[in-house]
């Protein structure tokens, strides 16, 4: 039984493509969401987009857990200890589950309460406690799908990941249609219609991935569900690896959403300007974030497998298919940006003024693409807390710079979204310090 990864571009293509193409419907899905919302009303809109950051803040902090679950696991099948996978894993999928029993408490009630303090707009903050009144029981599901799929990345075997996603879009985009508007014989839920669509899409993911793992040979192989137990040597080497990426996860999306925060304390008009940009953005990330983890699967396994001077030759592999990628999705947020907004939002007077900020921060999502392959390089050796350390400093320069260009120098929007290219460019510099001038790989060996 082996399945180490080779390093041709048709591999790297193998392994990445389904992650891509899943990341496409799944942007998909957040694009059909925001359009059927613009529909209601720009407070609904406004609303779901706020709330949505905060749940995903919550979901990237064990989205870091999940990481390190397949970091960890691609270093053992990399040096064949299958019964070091077995432990990870099942150690991994229950202390997810503790996971989301914490986060559901927060969400149902800490979050509540301030965000009625915090809101400029009252409605705003009563919308968004709606939705996250729902969407907060989707945290369950969500982190044992998520447990799931670490370790298919973690072997490389890719396409369920992507047959995970037509389903969940179906049923997502089928359930706005029919919650939000009360199609089909439906209540017309408005905003919790597209929180319980949501859950509905994500119940399917585990049904799907559920199956695919019983029929396959892995459970069997690696003994994945024999005698469940959380076994306190692996959780202890798991959280050793996660606590940094889970970290970075929660600084990276909460500085996200602290930032559109602030501009809702602006008014309206840029927050909706604002959400219509951070719909593009999760369409630029499709190949971004399918090839951040296809370089942390083949980074941990080539090290623990001991072939380091394959390294650089998979990053300048990744690095063409990435930045490649980028430009063939999203070259319309450059050549026609206004077209793509208006898939999303009818209103075209708000889509000219998002399309030349679209236009402004293409740039700096090119640095992003070519960043993310040294930055998941440093992950995906097991250093995360560097990463950490990396992350930590960009995003206090990021929101101290916010801060500035909002309340201090009171910038209009297009001029505070400059605040882009300190975030990215800063990743990318400390990233390629820290690869050029630290011995990663020994350190990499703490797995």
């Amino acid at each position: 039984m082996s399945d180490v990864l080779n390093t041709s571009y048709r591999q790297i293509l193998i392994v990445a493509l389904p992650l891509i193409i899943g990341n496409f419907i799944q942007s998909l899905v957040l694009i059909t969401d925001m359009a059927f919302l613009s529909h209601l009303g720009e407070l609904e809109y406004d609303a779901v987009g706020n709330a949505g950051l905060i749940y995903i803040t919550f979901f990237m902090i064990a989205l870091g857990f999940g990481d390190a679950m397949q970091i960890v696991m691609a270093r053992f099948i990399g040096n064949s200890q299958i019964k070091a996978v077995s432990q990870t894993f099942q150690s991994g999928i229950l202390s997810m589950m503790a996971l989301a029993t914490l986060f559901f408490l927060i969400l149902q009630f800490v979050i509540p309460n301030w965000l009625e303090n915090y809101a400029h707009n009252p409605e705003i903050g009563r919308l968004q406690n709606e939705f996250l009144n729902v969407r907060s029981y989707s945290i369950f599901i969500s982190l044992v799908a998520y447990a799931l799929m670490a370790f298919l990345l973690a072997v490389g075997k890719t396409k369920i990941v992507f047959i995970t996603s037509i389903v969940m879009s179906l049923v997502n985009i089928l359930g706005d249609y029919a919650l939000i508007f009360g199609e089909w014989g439906f209540p017309a839920l408005g905003v919790e219609g597209a929180a319980l669509a949501s859950m509905l899409a994500d119940i399917s993911t585990v049904l799907i991935l559920a199956i695919y793992f019983a029929k396959s040979t892995w459970i069997k192989d690696y003994q994945l569900f024999r005698k469940l137990h959380w076994e306190f040597k692996s959780a202890k080497q798991l959280f050793k690896v996660a606590w940094p990426l889970m970290l970075q996860g929660f600084i990276a999306l909460g500085t996200w959403t602290f930032f559109f925060m602030w501009i809702e304390q602006k008014g309206s008009r840029d927050l909706e300007i604002s959400q219509n940009i951070r719909v593009m953005y999760f369409l630029a990330f499709i190949p971004i974030f399918g090839f951040a983890a296809t370089t942390k699967t083949y980074i941990s396994q080539l090290l623990g497998a001991k072939n380091h001077t394959a390294i650089p030759i998979v990053q300048r592999r990744i690095l063409l298919l990435v930045i490649a990628t980028l430009l063939l999705f999203f070259h319309g947020g450059l050549l026609y940006p206004e077209t793509l907004l208006s898939v999303v939002n009818p209103r075209t007077d708000v889509n000219a003024e998002s399309a030349r900020i679209l236009q402004q921060v293409f740039p700096a999502i090119l640095i992003f693409a070519f960043t993310s392959v040294f930055f998941n390089t440093i992950s995906g050796s097991g250093n995360t807390k560097v990463t950490l350390l990396i992350e930590t400093i960009c995003v206090a320069l990021y929101l101290s710079s916010a801060y500035v260009f909002i309340f201090v120098f009171e910038w209009s929007i297009d001029k505070v979204w400059y605040v882009e290219y300190i975030y990215f460019s800063s990743l990318a510099l400390g990233s390629l310090i820290y690869l050029k001038f630290f011995d990663w790989k020994k350190t990499a060996n703490v797995i």
